[in-house]
């Protein structure tokens, strides 16, 4: 039952600032990877293959290292279990995602212009001329996102694979989220980690959809959930992220998507919803409490199947 104590460890303290924590050293190990490719491949092509090595030995550290560091203390039962649970504790990120949302909610207090500084501290796109509207539908749809690569996502591997699997996932996604951009700069060395995180993520976030709509049923409106899911599926530039936005966007009845700046840029999205109602701050926090919902439902389906198997 290590990740049911894990869950609940990230329930109660979240991601301290101070702590060590593997993804941080992740980032270093990307970020350095990235200026090493750049100085020996010049070329479109060049810099595509140094993204595949990226990911292929990212992968390999991220799973072996937690597998071979596991198998040496397997012995030390104490010591195994103290080490599993930190690692899956590490992977799962729904009291961040909450305390960063949460942010964004309160920063309003102090000003739309606090609000959108707290907002680029956790969104790609640029934030110094959003709505109020805008800062919380893009608060919104970071949730909805991450609700699948922060937690549904992290748990579907560590079921499967263990501790090991949840750290290659991590691995992953943190390449995504560094090295996946489709601007001049990463289009090339991003094509690998991108379409990798894609395919990682494939099943996760349907099953993180759907979750968000069974967990809400006689809270929100379940029936519109699913509805909006599967119509707006394709509404993204992304072949997994419509899912979970889509489920909250029908959830809620509001309309998610829409065309963004970033880095400057106008980048064209199709809407996802319907504009059946205003934004209001409110939603923010009805986002985190579906995230919670799904990851809740996730881990009870668990104990069930382990006690059918006793």
């Amino acid at each position: 039952m290590d990740i049911i104590l894990a869950v609940l460890l990230d329930l109660l303290i979240g991601d301290p600032y101070s702590f060590p924590h593997p993804v941080k050293y992740m980032g270093k190990l990307i970020s350095a990877e990235d200026n090493l490719q750049r100085k020996i491949f010049k070329t479109k092509r060049g810099l595509k293959i140094g993204g595949f090595i990226i990911v292929f030995l990212n992968i390999c550290i991220a799973y072996f290292v937690p597998f071979l560091l596991l198998k040496s203390i397997k012995k030390y039962e104490l010591i195994y279990h103290i080490v599993n649970v930190y690692l899956i504790y590490t992977c799962i990120a729904a009291r961040c995602l909450h305390k960063e949302a949460m942010k964004v909610y309160k920063a309003f207090d102090d000003g739309i212009e606090e609000a959108r500084l707290k907002l680029s501290y956790i969104v790609g796109r640029d934030t110094e001329n959003l709505t109020e509207s805008e800062i919380i539908k893009a608060d919104i749809e970071t949730v909805a996102e991450n609700t699948s690569d922060g937690v549904i996502a992290p748990i579907f591997y560590i079921l499967l694979f263990g501790a090991p699997g949840g750290m290659m996932y991590k691995m992953i996604n943190t390449m995504d989220s560094m090295l996946g951009y489709m601007n001049e700069k990463y289009i090339d060395l991003g094509y690998f980690p991108a379409r990798v995180d894609d395919v990682f993520n494939f099943i996760p976030a349907r099953i993180s959809g759907i979750l968000m709509c069974v967990s809400s049923m006689f809270k929100y409106d379940v029936k519109n959930g699913f509805k909006i899911m599967l119509r707006d599926r394709k509404n993204h530039k992304s072949p997994n992220s419509a899912y979970p936005e889509g489920a909250v966007a029908g959830l809620l009845n509001i309309q998610l998507g829409g065309s963004s700046y970033y880095f400057g840029k106008i980048v064209e999205k199709p809407t996802i919803g319907d504009d059946n109602r205003s934004l209001e701050k409110d939603d923010i926090k009805r986002t985190v409490e579906i995230m919670y919902r799904a990851e809740m439902i996730l881990i009870f389906i668990y104990i069930c199947i382990v006690l059918l198997e006793k």
